[in-house]
């Protein structure tokens, strides 16, 4: 029962301190303020690229969760022409999951420094109640960042992001940008009209992260069907940190509720 009153007094709090560093140092990979700028968010640039294909090129600029640059080139596999886009200056892109992955690390903070170190933990339960509420924020986190949003290509065409460019982009040409992992990835999608005549079945393609070709939208009272794919993707470090800043904190929780639940149990002190 002593050591019971001990890991409540004492070690939970220890943990709780050791997981608001880990998280501050993940919400401070989000934040990305440059060396003595006064909390600037600094810009990085990162290269598009793939292996077997040199259809798409690019160059992003990435300042926190928005996307201030882009600068692709595009080339067209019909005729070899060469096609070149850029984010207009007065426009720039938000990266949802980004955003809402630190909101998610923000609020696990926020939780685990409700109490101060004089608090007094009761129970264990209290305790495993604490560390769930944490590990929901930690895996939606995560979640943000390793599961990209399965968008339909009309939900791609009307997204907004195709008008961020100048020139204009062709009507046969959809782009999305997205994070899977680690990594920033942009999807070009090349497309041709069905004609009215044509004697294809029409099937219209559900959502997906990634369309394949021959899937079939209608946008616009027209209708198109995918030619060609292009994905090309760059790694962003800080995300990779971030990501092993998640894991570690999730298997800390998961062992201060592994030791509360042994105590728990064999004290009959249930933890619901």
């Amino acid at each position: 029962e002593e050591e019971f009153k001990w890991l409540l007094q004492k070690e939970v709090h220890a943990v709780l301190k050791q997981l608001q560093d880990i998280l501050k140092e993940a919400s401070h990979r989000f934040a990305l303020p440059a060396s003595g700028s006064g909390g600037a968010i600094k810009q990085e640039n990162f290269v598009l690229s793939t292996s077997g294909t040199d259809q798409v090129k690019g160059v992003l600029t990435l300042q926190g969760d928005a996307l201030c640059q882009a600068d692709i080139n595009l080339k067209m596999p019909r005729n070899n022409q060469l096609l070149h886009f850029a984010f207009r200056e007065d426009k720039q892109w938000k990266l949802q999951q980004i955003q809402d992955a630190r909101n998610h690390v923000n609020q696990a903070i926020y939780l685990l420094m409700n109490r101060d170190v004089n608090y007094q933990f009761k129970t264990g339960s209290e305790v495993l109640k604490l560390m769930d509420a944490v590990m929901l924020q930690l895996s939606r986190a995560r979640n943000r960042l390793t599961t990209p949003a399965t968008l339909t290509l009309p939900e791609i065409a009307s997204s907004g992001l195709t008008k961020m460019f100048t020139p204009a982009m062709p009507p046969d040409i959809l782009v999305n940008f997205y994070i899977n992992l680690n990594k920033l990835c942009l999807t070009v999608y090349q497309l041709h009209v069905l004609q009215p005549s044509t004697t294809k079945n029409f099937r219209p393609a559900g959502g997906s992260i990634l369309h394949n070709p021959g899937a079939m939208f209608e946008f616009g009272n027209q209708r198109y069907e995918v030619s060609h794919v292009h994905k090309v993707e760059c790694v962003v470090p800080w995300l990779n940190d971030a990501l092993v800043f998640f894991t570690v904190s999730l298997q800390l929780c998961q062992q201060l509720k592994d030791k509360i639940s042994v105590f728990s149990s064999y004290w009959n002190y249930r933890p619901y």
